[in-house]
């Protein structure tokens, strides 16, 4: 108990915070039990699709290309 009293009144209060702190985390945690994964693989909408995007954006740059090119005049 001599020891007990040597230890500063703040380090024993926020010890015992912390103490009830983690006991309330502990208590708050999910057992786990009922895992539900549903992974939606349908069609979807077109811009959900990676493939979309990667067609579209070579397009535009090909048409970039295109109109930037065709645009030089001669002096």
């Amino acid at each position: 108990m001599k020891n007990l009293q040597r230890i500063p009144l703040l380090v024993r209060i926020s010890a015992m915070m912390l103490m009830v702190f983690m006991t309330s985390v502990s208590w708050a945690q999910d057992k786990g039990l009922d895992i539900d994964i549903d992974v939606d693989k349908g069609g979807g909408t077109w811009y959900n699709h990676p493939v979309a995007w990667i067609v579209g954006g070579a397009v535009f740059i090909l048409l970039l290309v295109a109109l930037l090119k065709g645009n030089k005049s001669s002096s």
